[in-house]
């Protein structure tokens, strides 16, 4: 039997190993998962006492357990009260980053070696909290090979979409400001300037293998010397960011908290606005208009607050943070209210990577989100905003098998999320640690 891999039938307390993935699946290899209740990620009713057949890499049916024909030699894995879930995206991540000053340390103390390394280890961690899709929104090179080592069965990972560096002006959010000039110091991004330099600065992030492009075209949180307010890029620029990036079939996010750089970034073409904190009716009216997904960020701003200043965060990040917090919230819950469509995104690396399911709550509690709508945002949304809805984000017939199962059920509580049972990422299966007991959370009696 090879090393980790799962038995003929799998009790909940054993799906609370640690992790350990199956073998590569065979073309023919016959997989068939039960459980208590199924939600298919599409915010059709849930299906109780369901299954699923996975063959190969790919789900081949679902549906009530009763109504099951096995294959004969099926493996079978019953998960006794869980929920069967699509695997969760988390559309905005930062793999290679680590909670701090906002990169600014590790840019001038570390190379792309250490962040391969932070991005082998957070990448089991990501998948561990059970999100099988990420969109990694400006890092660096090394996030290309973590792609293709994880797309490569080297090491275990979500599926990756990458923006390699994101791009922002000299001085701006993700440049490395208050230093002496007689320094040459590196951005947090690319920088690039005016027409021209924005135009290059597409060309070469899609050369070296970029499969979106990432723009910082507000301020932000983190940055020295800027207001997430002020706008960072003009209409031009963004424009032709978008249209360049369009020529080799790639979308565009951009980092935007200020009313001006959202409505500019909207304007010009790009698929999302990240976080958005600060927007206005006419943005709002604008993105829905649009079609322009919103990646709301919430759970950053409550950990910068609570938690950063131990964690290296500068004062001044602290206090733009509190200054923008209740604003967030009430704008975000007007546009998702209005009916701007979201897809669900984290910042992890600015909070803890493993925490990636901290902001379902967030999103029910706050902004008036129902559960099923929130896991609809990491799932079919998510989906269709990184351009692969025809082959994952949702437990179908004909799509990846990518699949998490969770304790409980997730409509009740929406925190039930957090609690991974297993996780399956294009047939593999992963055993999955209790995660909830890592990220200080015990569910309720």
């Amino acid at each position: 039997m090879t090393k980790g891999f799962i038995p003929l039938t799998i009790s909940f307390a054993c799906a609370l190993a640690s992790v350990q993935p199956s073998a590569q699946p065979g073309a023919g290899s016959v997989t068939v998962i039960k459980a208590a209740r199924l939600i298919d990620g599409t915010g059709a009713a849930p299906i109780d006492a369901a299954a699923v057949i996975v063959t190969g890499d790919t789900i081949t049916w679902v549906g009530r357990a009763v109504d099951l024909k096995a294959p004969a030699g099926a493996r079978v894995i019953d998960l006794g009260r869980q929920t069967l879930l699509p695997g969760l995206f988390d559309c905005h991540v930062h793999i290679t980053g680590v909670p701090g000053d906002g990169g600014d340390t590790q840019e001038l103390r570390e190379t792309d070696a250490n962040k391969a390394i932070y991005g082998v280890i957070h990448s089991k961690i990501t998948l561990e909290a059970g999100f099988t899709t990420i969109r990694d929104v400006g890092g660096s090179y090394a996030t290309v090979a973590l792609r293709d080592s994880i797309a490569r069965g080297l090491i275990p990972g979500p599926h990756m979409y990458v923006a390699t560096w994101s791009i922002g002006i000299t001085g701006g959010h993700g440049d490395i400001n208050g230093w002496s000039p007689n320094l040459k110091l590196p951005g947090t991004a690319m920088i690039a300037d005016g027409i021209e330099g924005v135009r290059k600065a597409v060309r070469e992030q899609v050369k070296y293998g970029a499969d979106l492009i990432k723009v910082v075209a507000s301020g932000g949180i983190l940055s020295v010397g800027d207001s997430p307010s002020s706008v960072q890029y003009s209409f031009e620029e963004l424009k032709t960011i978008v249209d360049e990036a369009g020529h080799s079939g790639r979308k565009v996010a951009a980092h935007a908290h200020g009313a001006q750089s959202i409505k500019d970034a909207v304007r010009a073409g790009v698929a999302s606005i990240e976080h958005g904190s600060l927007i206005d009716d006419e943005g709002i009216r604008m993105m829905k208009e649009r079609g322009t997904y919103l990646v709301p960020t919430l759970y950053t701003l409550d950990y910068i607050i609570e938690e950063g200043a131990a964690h290296g965060t500068p004062d001044y990040a602290v206090n733009k943070a509190r200054a923008i917090m209740k604003e967030q919230r009430a704008n975000l819950r007007k546009a998702y209210q209005a009916g701007v469509k979201f897809a669900y995104g984290t910042d992890a690396a600015v909070i803890p990577h493993g925490r990636n399911a901290k902001d379902f709550n967030i999103l029910v509690n706050q902004l008036g989100a129902t559960p099923m709508d929130a896991i609809r945002m990491a799932t079919t949304s998510a989906a269709d905003l990184v351009g692969i809805g025809g082959k994952t984000g949702a437990l179908k017939a004909g799509l990846w098998a990518d699949l998490i199962a969770v304790d409980g059920n997730p409509l009740d509580d929406i925190r039930l999320v957090r609690r991974i049972g297993l996780t399956m990422t294009r047939g593999r299966l992963y055993e999955s640690a209790p995660l909830w007991k890592a990220v200080g959370f015990e569910p309720p009696h």
